[in-house]
């Protein structure tokens, strides 16, 4: 079997995400609490938690997403992001597996490209339970 972030205290629904958007900064708010509802919304078998301090989503106990703020942007991150594919070119990191789109309160956002990213991470820790 492949190797998977496994987060076996996964929930369907975790209040302590809720607290943590509502306590970001005003201007990074709108990216986390955007993005994070992305990840929730891709399908029922999604469940969630707060892991090294951000949010966290998985489908079951297999994580493929995160969002986390910084003082300056937003990540918005794939455990298994080196193995997407990314026609926008959005993706950053050099990690074997891990990588993510850096958001910017001054930038514009790709938000066709960084939600293709998010169904592409779904769909693909799916397919990789399934194997």
């Amino acid at each position: 079997m492949e190797e998977f972030l496994r987060f076996p205290s996964a929930v369907k629904h975790d209040p302590a995400i809720d607290t943590w958007l509502r306590a970001q900064r005003d201007d990074l708010r709108p990216f986390v609490e955007t993005w994070f509802s992305r990840m929730r919304q891709c399908g029922g078998d999604v469940r969630e938690l707060m892991h090294d301090g951000c949010p966290t989503a998985c489908v079951d106990d297999a994580g493929f997403g995160y969002v986390n703020a910084f003082k300056d942007h937003v990540n918005v991150g794939f455990f298994l992001g080196a193995l997407l594919k990314d026609p926008a070119r959005l993706l950053e990191g050099t990690g074997k597996r891990g990588r993510h789109v850096k958001l910017w309160p001054e930038r514009q956002v790709n938000s066709a490209a960084l939600a293709q990213l998010i169904d592409a991470a779904y769909v693909d820790i799916k397919t990789r339970l399934r194997k």
